[in-house]
C-alpha cells in the first residue's frame, strides 16, 4: 500500500537539519520500498504493506531518532486519501493569484474537524476553509493573511498537531504518487 509521511517542523531555519537522501536511505532501512521524497520539508512517499496509520507514524518517528536523533510529529496518510482530497478540493482552493493557499494536515490523534474547532470561527471577509477528514484547505490574500484566524494557529498549542503544505506542493505530491502506481 502507499503512504505519505509529512513531517512536521525539520529543515526550518537551520533547527533540526534532515537531508532527504540520508531519510531516503533511512526509510528504506526499515524495509519500505519504492521509497522517494520530495524538497527538504519532509515530504516521504512510499509503500509498505497495509498497516495502521498510527503504527506508521510511530516507525516513522523511529527513524528520525535513530537516524537524526530527535523525534518530530509526523501526520501519515494513505496516498489514496491525499488523492481523493486534493481531487475533491473546493474550486477556491489552490487557483487565484496573491492568495496563499494551504493544505494544513491533523497529525493524529487530532483531526482536521478537532483543529477547526479549535481555532474557531474563520472570519470570511479575510480567508476560506473547508475539511475534509484530516485535512482543511485554507485561502488567505497575501494582503489580509494576518487577519485570518488560521494565522493565528503557530501561535499556540494547536501549532504542533498539524503541518502545513503549499498547494503546489500538496499537488506534486499527488502527481509523484500517480506516477509510482504506473511505473
Amino acid at each position: 500500500m502507499q503512504y505519505i509521511a509529512l513531517l512536521r517542523g525539520i529543515n526550518v531555519g537551520g533547527k533540526r537539519p534532515v537531508k532527504m537522501s540520508v531519510l531516503k536511505t533511512a526509510y528504506e532501512a526499515a524495509g519500505f520500498t519504492n521509497v522517494q521524497t520530495y524538497i527538504n520539508s519532509g515530504n516521504v512517499l512510499f509503500e509498505a504493506p497495509e498497516t495502521g496509520l498510527t503504527t506508521l507514524a510511530a516507525t516513522c518517528d523511529q527513524i528520525m531518532v535513530e537516524t537524526f536523533g530527535f523525534s518530530v510529529n509526523i501526520a501519515v496518510v494513505t496516498a489514496d486519501q491525499l488523492i481523493q482530497a486534493v481531487a475533491d478540493a473546493p474550486t477556491w482552493w489552490g487557483n487565484m493569484p496573491d492568495v496563499k493557499h494551504n493544505l494544513i494536515v491533523a497529525i493524529a490523534p487530532k483531526t482536521g474537524a478537532e483543529l477547526s474547532v479549535h481555532v474557531g470561527a474563520i472570519k470570511p471577509a479575510y480567508e476560506k476553509v473547508a475539511v475534509n477528514g484530516p485535512f482543511i484547505f485554507w485561502s488567505a490574500p497575501v494582503k489580509t493573511f494576518g487577519r485570518t484566524r488560521w494565522s493565528t494557529v503557530a501561535k499556540g498549542d494547536l501549532y504542533q498537531w498539524l503541518t502545513i503544505r503549499n498547494a503546489n506542493t500538496a499537488r506534486k505530491l499527488v502527481a509523484l504518487a500517480q506516477a509510482l502506481r504506473e511505473a
